[in-house]
């Protein structure tokens, strides 16, 4: 595409040579002649004068001397809108390959794609436009929505609801057993795992990230709510919309967290905790079990405060050598005096 008919999709405004012909979107700092970068602060501005791209995405209101740019509202955003025309995804041929096995009564679109050795067993649906990677298992009764890409080795649990334009990165599990056991008779008694997974439109799980299907009620992920590799979800778990959930944390049963809330990496809720809206949880923070978070706090450390409060406890510890020095001095100071 050329710059203008980059100003064009983007509604920009052009500035340089509108002809030039962009092949591919780039960071600011490796992009070449045929690229396309984004610059976002004060500071990108001034590196933005020594790069090499082809044009470069600003903000409304300025510009770079030397360059061909387009100036738009959202810089990052519109970078990628970019990238959706210039690098549209692969999309494999509709079809069952030969060596899937799918059960007589499943009911699958006719332009959706199954892959080498996908099993979709009896009465699961995959809705239009689905992609299914190699390996993947659609257990009895599953539910995929239009427009979704399960990668390679994705498994689901037989009764998992699935929404529409869903993405499950490779290894992904959704719907398997919680762990829920009843200690009784001197052994551990596995508890009823007979609930199910719902996952709404428009979520993403990254890979290996597993989620458990409710015990005797359901575990709920939000529309929109965007999943890291690597994050354990537990049964009964409810999450919101639009949350973003990084690597390596744990949501323990029967947790709510609302809507567009953040988690940032190695974050531990324990069991019955509830999470309000648009609360930011810092990383490797933990909520205690049952602890009520309220909407619109920002907190971190175990167990998790108030970030202000956070911050003061922290800098107490990196005073706490000098301290014991202190200490020490006035203690041998005192039996001196006897």
């Amino acid at each position: 595409m050329n710059i203008s008919e980059i100003a064009e999709l983007l509604q920009g405004s052009p500035a340089g040579d509108a002809g030039l012909e962009i092949t591919g979107v780039a960071a600011l700092e490796t992009a070449g002649a045929a690229d396309l970068a984004y610059v976002e602060g004060p500071r990108a501005l001034e590196q933005a004068a020594a790069s090499h791209a082809g044009c470069l995405l600003v903000p409304e209101g300025a510009s770079v001397a030397g360059h061909a740019t387009i100036a738009v509202r959202n810089p990052k955003l519109a970078l990628v809108r970019a990238a959706e025309a210039l690098h549209p995804a692969a999309r494999p041929p509709a079809g069952v390959h030969p060596s899937a096995v799918v059960a007589a009564d499943a009911q699958l679109a006719p332009d959706c794609s199954v892959g080498p050795n996908v099993v979709i067993e009896a009465g699961a649906t995959v809705g239009a436009g689905t992609r299914l990677g190699a390996g993947v298992f659609l257990g009895q009764g599953v539910s995929v929505g239009a427009d979704c890409v399960l990668h390679p080795r994705v498994t689901v649990y037989p009764g998992a609801q699935i929404g529409n334009r869903v993405v499950l990165h490779a290894g992904v599990v959704v719907g398997s057993d919680g762990f829920g056991y009843v200690f009784a008779e001197g052994r551990h008694i596995k508890f009823p795992q007979l609930g199910k997974i719902v996952i709404e439109d428009d979520v993403e799980i990254g890979s290996n990230t597993t989620l458990d299907r409710g015990s005797l009620g359901q575990t709920v992920i939000g529309q929109g709510t965007k999943i890291d590799n690597l994050v354990q979800i537990a049964h009964n778990v409810k999450i919101g919309r639009h949350c973003i959930i990084v690597s390596q944390t744990g949501i323990s049963g029967s947790s709510e967290v609302g809507d567009y809330v953040v988690m940032a990496g190695q974050v531990g809720v324990g069991d019955h905790a509830r999470i309000e809206d648009r609360v930011v949880v810092g990383g490797q923070a933990g909520v205690l079990p049952g602890k009520i978070v309220r909407a619109g706090s920002v907190v971190w450390g175990t167990p998790c405060r108030p970030m202000s409060e956070f911050k003061k406890t922290i800098a107490r510890l990196a005073r706490l050598d000098a301290l014991a020095e202190k200490v020490k001095a006035l203690a041998l100071k005192m039996e001196k005096t006897g």
